[in-house]
């Protein structure tokens, strides 16, 4: 199940990446190579954390499969249809709602400890995006500029600790923990919610002499 499930944000995240290259004006080249930047490196970075060796993706013809095959399958679509404006922050949530819960149970199933869980799970969900943007020429990227993205992604991996540690089935915890992410998520896009933000004091001239 967590393969079908971990296929299905990858497809997501595909998807996001070909939606970014498309506002960006990229080519069809530029639309795959951020298909796969936003679809592997979170997980690339995780498992060079973990030292887990080879890389998840360099042996799973699947994954790679689906990213390639979503890639083309969004810019054939987007090539006759226009998406409406908030589709790539819906399919990022997605992503991010699903890749986050994967990382997490990765790093719980590797024993590592909560705190190290935590971290793992928030880049796992966030690394792709990141590289995206930057690929895009996005600065700061959506995950500096959106206050409530890597706290979503933190929100649910720790829900995801809390219910492993009561012991709540793999797939119930999974279900819950992917939906809070997306509900937060997409609750601050519809809702325009941040967090507080500094404000700069006015500026006071001559009060330094």
């Amino acid at each position: 199940m967590l393969h079908v499930l971990y296929l299905f944000g990858v497809a997501a995240f595909a998807a996001s990446g070909v939606l970014a290259a498309y506002r960006a004006n990229m080519d069809p080249f530029g639309g795959l190579v951020l298909a796969f930047a936003a679809s592997i490196s979170g997980g690339t970075l995780r498992d060079l954390i973990l030292n887990r060796h080879p890389l998840y993706w360099t042996h799973d013809w699947v994954l790679l499969t689906v990213i390639i095959c979503v890639g083309v399958a969004t810019m054939v679509y987007l090539r006759f249809w226009t998406l409406p404006r908030k589709s790539l922050l819906v399919v990022d949530a997605v992503g991010l709602a699903v890749v986050t819960v994967i990382g997490a149970r990765a790093a719980i199933d590797a024993g590592a400890t909560p705190l190290a869980v935590l971290i793992l799970a928030v880049l796992t969900g966030v690394a792709g995006e990141v590289i995206r943007d930057v690929l895009c020429g996005e600065f700061p990227p959506l995950l500096l500029r959106e206050d409530v993205y890597a706290i979503a992604a933190l929100a649910g991996a720790a829900l995801l600790l809390t219910l492993h540690h009561l012991g709540i089935s793999s797939t119930a915890a999974t279900a819950a923990s992917a939906g809070l992410v997306f509900a937060l998520r997409m609750g601050a896009v519809y809702f325009g919610l941040h967090l507080p933000r500094p404000h700069r004091s006015p500026d006071r001239k001559g009060t330094d002499g």
